[in-house]
């Protein structure tokens, strides 16, 4: 930090230097207090909403285009992913987030939109170098566990005789 120089050459700021445990409790002092019930009220609700949005959905493909629950699992997804990044680019979704916390990580929705923001947060690097490759950077994680968890899953599925 720059120092201001007094009237006579003494200086009115000092340098301020902490250390890492100083600047923890400094922070943690100022940190705004939150209340983990609510919270937790929070997340439920919205990720509850969510979830209902999503079955109304399905129940509109399933009434509307004489679709089974399977065949219309599909386009519900779609559907979800697509207000997901519309909401997104307006910077409808992010508030929500704020507000609601994790409510908000419900798989589909979730993914659409930390994809998304990524996508926006870089598109001034490029298609390729920027919008390409950093969406992907936590897509590739998700998709790496995804991979190697449903890989675990059939080798305990075919151990316990269960796979066909």
């Amino acid at each position: 930090m720059a120092e201001k120089s007094a009237p006579g050459g003494a200086s009115a700021y000092k340098p301020v230097s902490m250390s890492s445990k100083e600047y923890k409790a400094f922070a943690k002092a100022r940190e705004p207090s939150r209340s983990v019930l609510a919270n937790c009220i929070r997340a439920f609700v919205v990720g509850g909403a969510i979830c209902l949005l999503g079955q109304g959905i399905q129940q509109f493909f399933m009434a509307a285009f004489d679709m089974k629950a399977q065949e219309a699992a599909s386009p519900t997804v779609a559907v979800m992913i697509l207000l997901s990044v519309i909401l997104t680019c307006l910077g409808v979704y992010d508030k929500i987030a704020q507000w609601a916390g994790a409510g908000t990580a419900v798989p589909v929705t979730g993914f659409a939109n930390s994809m998304c923001s990524a996508a926006i947060e870089h598109r001034s690097e490029g298609l390729v170098l920027g919008v390409g490759a950093n969406m992907f950077k936590l897509a590739g994680s998700v998709i790496v566990f995804g991979v190697v968890a449903a890989f675990f899953i059939g080798i305990i599925h075919w151990l316990i005789g269960a796979g066909g």
